[in-house]
């Protein structure tokens, strides 16, 4: 059995990082994933519990293949609970292909780091067995050096999913803003058209009305002069 740490500090809040971490997946870092399927979610008590199928590919060496098997795609159950309040996210995920022979335990939390909660600090642990096949120890320390190695990408991808979000974010409201001065060109446009038209009725009314008063005028003068 071989157990592997890890600790890594985001100076990113809480809930940005969890956020990508929900949209880590798929990422140009971690190629290998190819899926992950929501089975399970619930709400208990105001906390978020989740069950993905996660589908992967495991790329063993030759004589690791003849020992275990092969898969095209493999695959692993994940647990989380997002507890929003306490700002708390823990990630389980137990393999379910090759299980017979090896079993990987593994398990990430996100909370806000202790001394700066403008930051966010990742913890990862995994246990390793492999039984039932030679070369036991040799293929732990095959996959636990698998495990370091990926996590260094996953991190490389939270980063990288934060960098999208901030893009969108961006990008939104870039959008927001056009839209924005867009209706208020549109509702001035509107206006002036308004105000065009109840200028153009008003002349109209006053010539009318000039009008109806120079008939006025010159029907009283024509009466004049036609008794005088």
């Amino acid at each position: 059995m071989k157990i592997w740490t890890s600790e890594h500090t985001f100076n990113h809040p809480w809930e940005t990082v969890a956020q990508a971490a929900w949209r880590k997946y798929p990422n140009p870092m971690n190629p290998a994933v190819i899926g992950t399927d929501v089975v399970e979610r619930k709400v208990v008590d105001g906390v978020l519990h989740t069950r993905r199928l996660v589908s992967s590919k495991w790329f063993f060496p030759r004589w690791a293949q003849a020992l275990i098997g092969t898969a095209n795609i493999c695959y692993a159950s994940e647990k989380s609970e997002v507890n929003p309040i306490q700002r708390h996210m823990t990630l389980k995920t137990t393999n379910l292909t090759f299980c017979h022979y090896i079993a990987v335990d593994e398990t990430v939390t996100y909370t806000p780091h202790p001394t700066d909660p403008s930051k966010t600090l990742l913890k990862q642990d995994a246990v390793v067995t492999v039984q039932g096949v030679p070369l036991n120890n040799y293929m732990e320390d095959l996959l636990t050096n698998k495990i370091s190695l990926n996590a260094g990408k996953g991190r490389q991808a939270i980063e990288w999913v934060i960098g999208k979000l901030d893009t969108e974010i961006k990008e939104f409201a870039s959008s927001a803003c056009k839209s924005t001065d867009e209706l208020l060109s549109q509702t001035k446009k509107s206006f002036d058209d308004i105000t065009t038209t109840a200028r153009r009725s008003m002349d109209d009314i006053s010539s009318k009305a000039k009008r109806s008063l120079d008939d006025i005028e010159n029907f009283t003068k024509a009466n004049a002069n036609q008794r005088s």
